[in-house]
């Protein structure tokens, strides 16, 4: 990482150099056999100066400093020293510069939505906002994983929209109760639209991330982080958010946007989510190539963290999957689960929604369909059986309460991996209980599952006719 001006040596940090410059000149005088005043009569100094130059209280010129070099042959080690000493003085003497400008880039559109024209803020999102933060894999901008409180409903709704309707030419500090506000309600956002995300929705979280750019630039370089790190959260929700709908293409803008104020602020963990969804739209759209690129690059976002390492791995899993690649595929899921057995307390003070159960779940849902993907491609009933028990452990990880779309994906999965090992039946009996009552407009991503397992069944309806009513019904909900 570069240092900035403020990373700078001080002026006691100089003073500390020229200190050490003296303890050099002692010690080469010494080693000279030379008193403080012979070296002070070689140098036109007297014998108090250069007392003085030892205990570092007095400096010295650059050509005093070569000339010492070279009566006690030092081979330039003092002229070195000066050096040193001398530029920390000059530095610390120099006003910083003024704040860098936030890249242009970071503000230009595509932004769903632009600038919202004046009306009455949306009213909050149904259900309770949460008591405490981190909430809901959100970490509060000021205090990260040390936790903070959040307001009531009704302390939440002034705040925010005294925050939208701030001036941002020039906006008041982020103070707490804001800040806390402001996550909450993502978290409540976020929550409510678990199931059945709802196009308002949207709206809503795209609205609060264009007040949160339009404080930025006004705002000092010293107190940008919080903000930043608000709109990289906020871009990355709304990119999820419209995911959930299959509107990829303004998907990818959110999270591309997520990403340049992710590293702006530092913040590695929200750096891996929005690569980790820009290789799954790069997958859904059935570019294997890009699925790739992007899931190398969450390991260069994080490096050394066994957390993005196990993500890196299973995105790659899953890219060369869809290739087709059997041995890529298998040595990419033996990474990741190498990968959880190193993570530890560092790797889940990184990443606020992260754990060793979480993780063990991403690992082996993502390895199920990378095995599923690879096993329909090469027809290889083996690697199926594989991605069935993977499967079958992502959905007992996720517990029977859990994120009722996640579950639902994660059954349609396990009968997508009977069908790929040649057991029709298994696949269709799961599927009644799973999908009574499922209504269209189910999130894209189970959409995309459901798709997938139609296309099987269609496939082999030819020779189990029985299958049709299964086919028919996907189709009406896949959409």
């Amino acid at each position: 990482m570069h240092r900035n001006r403020a990373d700078a040596p001080s002026a006691a940090s100089a003073a500390d150099l020229w200190r050490a410059f003296g303890a050099r000149l002692r010690h080469w005088r010494r080693r000279a056999g030379l008193t403080q005043a012979q070296l002070g009569a070689e140098i036109g100094y007297d014998h108090t100066a250069v007392s003085k130059l030892e205990h570092g209280i007095r400096r010295v010129t650059p050509r005093i400093a070569d000339r010492i070099d070279e009566l006690l042959a030092t081979g330039g080690e003092l002229r070195t020293a000066c050096d040193r000493a001398e530029d920390a003085e000059q530095r610390a003497a120099q006003p910083p510069p003024p704040a860098a400008a936030i890249p242009s880039g970071l503000f230009r559109p595509p932004l769903p939505g632009g600038p919202p024209p004046p009306a009455p803020l949306p009213p909050l999102p149904p259900g309770r906002p949460p008591g405490r933060l981190p909430d809901y894999g959100l970490l509060c901008p000021l205090h990260g994983a040390a936790g903070c409180a959040v307001p009531d409903a009704a302390d939440i709704a002034e705040l925010h929209a005294a925050f939208c309707a701030a001036d941002p030419a020039a906006p008041p500090p982020l103070d707490a109760d804001t800040a806390h506000a402001l996550t909450g309600l993502l978290a409540a956002h976020l929550r409510s639209g678990e199931d059945r995300p709802h196009p308002g929705l949207a709206a809503a979280v795209e609205r609060t991330l264009h007040a949160v750019l339009g404080r930025l630039p006004g705002t000092p370089a010293d107190r940008r982080r919080p903000l930043a790190l608000l709109a990289a959260e906020y871009a990355h929700a709304a990119g999820a958010l419209r995911m959930q709908h299959g509107r990829n293409a303004t998907a990818m803008a959110c999270f591309d946007r997520a990403l340049g104020w992710s590293e702006l602020a530092d913040d590695p963990a929200t750096q891996v989510a929005a690569l980790s969804d820009m290789s799954t739209l790069a997958r859904l759209d059935g570019d294997a190539a890009a699925a790739l690129g992007y899931a190398r690059e969450i390991g260069r976002a994080a490096p050394g963290r066994h957390w993005a390492g196990a993500m890196s791995q299973v995105g790659q899993a899953r890219a060369h999957g869809l290739a087709g690649d059997v041995r890529e595929t298998v040595r990419h899921i033996a990474r990741a689960r190498l990968h959880l057995d190193h993570i530890g307390e560092r790797d889940e003070s990184d990443a606020p929604w992260l754990s060793i159960a979480s993780m063990h779940l991403r690992v082996e849902s993502g390895a199920a369909a990378a095995l599923r993907d690879v096993a329909a491609a090469v027809g290889d009933p083996r690697l199926a059986q594989r991605a069935l028990d993977a499967a079958r452990t992502a959905l007992r990880l996720l517990g029977p309460a859990q994120l009722p779309a996640t579950r639902l994906l994660f059954t349609v999965r396990v009968a997508d991996c009977h069908l790929c090992a040649h057991d029709p039946q298994a696949a269709v009996s799961l599927l009644g209980p799973a999908l009574e009552g499922a209504t269209p407009g189910l999130p894209a991503l189970v959409g995309h599952e459901l798709r997938g397992l139609r296309g099987r069944l269609v496939a082999q309806r030819h020779r189990r006719p029985e299958l049709a009513d299964t086919a028919d019904r996907l189709a009406e909900l896949a959409g």
